[in-house]
């Protein structure tokens, strides 16, 4: 047998003309197929609005039911179970003299239904028992079988779409009705009655070609918004099913798109490539697919993708503790996929214990403190980013006022006797603390009106000369703009004399350098008091030589002495009553010069004139001269000029460009080499007078 397609373009198949017939094994019981639609060879059927059938009246006779004998009825089953063995065993009656040039041609579309009309002629109009039998070319088994009194069979895929007509139709007795067609439905198929119980005839059978069309249906669309950056390529993607095959074709903008040395449309039009993408190739790109049953569009938009932008910045607010604060982050982006993080002093404030059950980011970016506390104060950075470009970021400053008020109350408090001594109110206000009131054994104290007594700008009393009468027991209350949340606690005020030196200090003590050098110090305390604690430290806040240094008891030991160990130290003596200081100067000698300090000038049209005074020489052996460097800001080359006569402290640059700035520097040099630079001091020559301005 030859092979056919099940899709066949509807005029090629009707001029198929197969060399070969159809044709099978014969039954054990004889029987013949006769079917007759009644219609010219080639007449084409259409579903639905598509069909155009001619009339029934050249159809036959019609209506004769089958009614088998009730003494037929056990032969019959029998006869009827070995005929469907044999039919799925394709054990089928001839079907020679039909061929391909006598089919129905139907159309119909996806979803419709259709009728494939079939007439029944019984022998000598004599109504007898019959199976009716419909094949799809291709598939082993019957999509349709019917027998009267006898369950339907239905082919794999067909089910509860295939029945045969109702008796009351127009159509013929044997005529199939297939609904929700599908594509794969296309193809042959062929009606055959078999009667039971008389001798075989032959004659042609029926064959029907159904051609299935359906409109276009994507499976692959580009995503509705492509974000890139220009200089970028895109590949727009998009397919579509249907029958006939689909054309797509693609629009930018309503205008169809044309063809260029950095936009093609390749792979039977499914593709859309865009090269080296520029400002203008922006746009709504859509793919239109269409065929002879209807079209579909998909439209995509290609933008420039952007970082986040904020638009609505938070702005600085005031609030009372207790109330609620929100500052405002609202952000756009292409994509619009916002992140928007809060911090503050670079710690994400969901992180930060105090704020953490407090504070919350809602979903257009917009933080929400509530309610708000005194510790909330400070600067609050919001940070927006969609993964493109840096992120942006706008900041603003919460500040919470609320009633003055005093954080800590100490139970005792001592002042030095005959010494400066201070009672600390400890107190957290804001809006700035107005004024405090002080009480002395509860009574109202004036300090205004006692001369050895003033209240500090933080509100506690500095005593200039402690005497045994400044002793009691003493409160503090503190005001602002807020008002107060109250007094503090009675602290009970002892005069005491302080701790005293036993053991100070030389005033100078002078090594080389490599030498080591022991500062000695104690300090006793006075009755009734604790022993005072020693510790050692520099006058300008460095750090005392690490490695290099030990303290014992009081006396501080420098080894490996070295130029940077030049300075001044203090000794510092601390009990409970009262802190003292004495001060020492360690001079290490045999070094390169200090840097010059206190450089000042003056400057004229074309002249600067330097002053400065003198860094340590380094020791009493060695004579110090120096060198001025200078350049105009900018420039990478110092220029240097030697300053005479030797050791002066003053010098005057000639020869400058008026209405210029020059950066100054001066080093000093002795036997050992240069020292160290001082400062850079910048001073602007004055414009010339000529110059009108």
């Amino acid at each position: 047998m030859p092979h056919w397609s099940g899709r066949r373009d509807r005029a090629t198949a009707r001029d198929v003309s197969p060399a070969t017939t159809m044709t099978t094994a014969m039954t054990p019981h004889p029987v013949v197929p006769i079917c007759y639609n009644g219609a010219r060879p080639g007449t084409d059927f259409r579903s639905s609005s598509r069909r155009h059938h001619r009339s029934n009246k050249e159809y036959g006779k019609r209506g004769m039911g089958l009614r088998l004998d009730q003494r037929l009825f056990s032969k019959v089953t029998v006869v009827f179970a070995a005929l469907v063995l044999s039919l799925f065993n394709r054990v089928l009656v001839s079907t020679t003299g039909s061929t391909f040039n006598d089919a129905v041609h139907i159309t119909a579309i996806v979803g419709e239904s259709v009728v494939f009309n079939c007439q029944v002629e019984f022998p000598a109009e004599h109504p007898v028992p019959y199976v009716l039998q419909w094949e799809k070319k291709g598939l082993d088994i019957p999509i349709f079988i019917w027998y009267d009194n006898y369950p339907t069979h239905s082919g794999s895929g067909y089910e509860g779409r295939v029945a045969r007509v109702s008796q009351d139709s127009p159509y013929g007795l044997a005529s199939l009705n297939l609904t929700n067609i599908q594509e794969s439905d296309q193809g042959w198929y062929a009606c055959k009655v078999v009667f039971l119980n008389r001798s075989p005839t032959n004659k042609n059978g029926t064959w029907f070609h159904l051609d299935v069309h359906a409109p276009p249906k994507f499976v692959t669309t580009p995503g509705e918004v492509q974000y890139i950056n220009v200089g970028d390529s895109i590949i727009l993607n998009c397919q579509a099913v249907g029958t006939p095959t689909p054309e797509i074709v693609w629009f930018k903008d309503a205008t169809d798109v044309q063809p260029t040395t950095t936009v093609g449309i390749f792979n039977d039009g499914t593709e859309l490539r865009i090269s080296n993408i520029r400002t203008e190739d922006i746009g709504d790109y859509t793919c239109i697919a269409r065929n002879g049953e209807g079209q579909i569009s998909h439209t995509a938009r290609v933008l420039i993708a952007g970082g986040a932008v904020i638009m609505s910045p938070p702005t600085n607010q005031t609030k009372l503790e207790g109330e609620k604060v929100e500052f405002l982050c609202g952000a756009k982006a292409m994509p619009g996929n916002v992140t928007v993080r809060w911090s503050r002093d670079g710690a994400f404030v969901k992180s930060i214990s105090s704020l953490e059950t407090r504070v919350t980011i809602k979903k257009d970016g917009s933080m929400v403190i509530n309610p708000v506390s005194a510790d909330d104060s400070g600067q609050y950075l919001c940070e927006v980013s969609n993964g493109i470009g840096d992120p942006q970021s706008a900041s603003a400053y919460l500040n919470v006022e609320y009633p003055a008020k005093v954080t800590f109350t100490p139970t005792v408090q001592y002042l030095p006797f005959r010494l400066a001594g201070v009672v600390q109110c400890y107190i957290k206000a804001n809006p700035p603390l107005q004024y405090v009131t002080w009480t002395k054994d509860k009574r109202l104290l004036e300090p205004y009106q006692q001369k050895d007594i003033v209240i500090m700008n933080n509100g506690s009393l500095l005593f200039t000369r402690v005497n045994q009468n400044h002793q009691g027991r003493y409160t503090c209350t503190p005001y602002n703009a807020q008002g107060t949340q109250g007094s503090s606690g009675q602290m009970e005020v002892l005069v005491r004399k302080p701790p005293t030196f036993t053991v100070e200090p030389e005033n100078m003590y002078q090594r080389k350098i490599s030498e080591s050098v022991e500062m000695h110090c104690d300090a006793q305390e006075a009755e009734g008091t604790q022993k005072p604690k020693i510790q050692w430290q520099r006058r300008d806040g460095a750090p005392l030589p690490k490695g290099r240094h030990s303290i014992h008891g009081g006396n501080i030991t420098i080894e490996n002495l070295r130029k940077t160990d030049f300075g001044y130290y203090h000794c510092v003596a601390s009990n409970e009553v009262a802190t003292i200081v004495t001060t020492t100067h360690l001079v290490v000698e045999g070094t390169q010069p200090h840097a010059p300090y206190n450089v000042s000038a003056n400057a004229s049209e074309t002249t600067v004139t330097l002053q400065w005074l003198p860094g340590y020489s380094g020791g009493p052996d060695y004579k110090q001269d120096y060198t001025i460097w200078y350049k105009e800001p900018g420039m990478a080359d110092w220029s240097t000029i030697p300053v005479t006569p030797s050791g002066s402290t003053q010098v005057t640059i000639n020869r400058l460009t008026p209405d210029t700035t020059y950066e100054f520097q001066v080093v000093g040099k002795n036997a050992l080499g240069d020292g160290m630079l001082s400062k850079v001091i910048s001073i602007r020559t004055l414009v010339h007078k000529e110059c009108g301005h």
